[in-house]
């Protein structure tokens, strides 16, 4: 072929036929950019929405009322309370007192073994009497009290605000052991 005889011209596309495609493709490229911003924007205003509502951990009020003194049998540990409140009520001849459930060593949470009646943590091997002392393994003191009363309709009342440590002669206070 020479340069006189070269492939016939291709025909000239109309207006119509050249916008169509490109009308198309662009509406579809502008429908993808649109999705992305708004999946962005709600990405990234979620992330703002979880700042300002962050988790919570709703604790149990400090002050609560653990039920009437003649529910709780005399020489027994009762572990109602221990999972929801942290407490254990022990009710003696003399009276009752709530025992903090936090081990003094580490802050474990000791088991009361009704057989050898004793707390003893799983944790380091403390243990404690039955009145909170300690006795054995590394715990430095003994299990802290809470104040404990009763309230005008003559149920217990357990206020875990106020702690009671026996070292500092604080199990001496009339608040830290109910009177039956």
């Amino acid at each position: 072929m020479t340069d006189s005889q070269s492939a016939p011209p291709k025909p000239v596309p109309s207006v119509e036929e050249l916008s169509a495609p490109g009308r198309r493709k662009f509406l579809s490229w502008f429908f993808v950019a649109w999705a992305s911003f708004i999946a962005a924007t709600g990405g990234a205003l979620s992330l703002v929405l979880r700042f300002m509502f962050p988790n919570v951990l709703f604790e149990p009020k400090d002050t609560f009322k653990a039920g009437y003194p003649d529910d709780y049998e005399v020489g027994l540990v009762d572990d109602r309370l221990k999972e929801k409140y942290g407490v254990w009520l022990v009710r003696v001849a003399e009276g009752m007192y709530a025992l903090s459930t936090v081990c003094t060593h580490l802050g474990c949470t000791p088991n009361w073994l009704e057989t050898e009646k004793k707390f003893k943590c799983p944790c380091h091997g403390s243990g404690f009497y039955l009145s909170g002392i300690n006795f054995e393994g590394p715990a430095p003191r003994p299990l802290e009290r809470f104040k404990i009363g009763l309230a005008d309709d003559g149920q217990i009342l357990v206020d875990k605000s106020i702690k009671f440590q026996q070292e500092k002669g604080e199990w001496n206070n009339p608040e830290s052991f109910l009177t039956l």
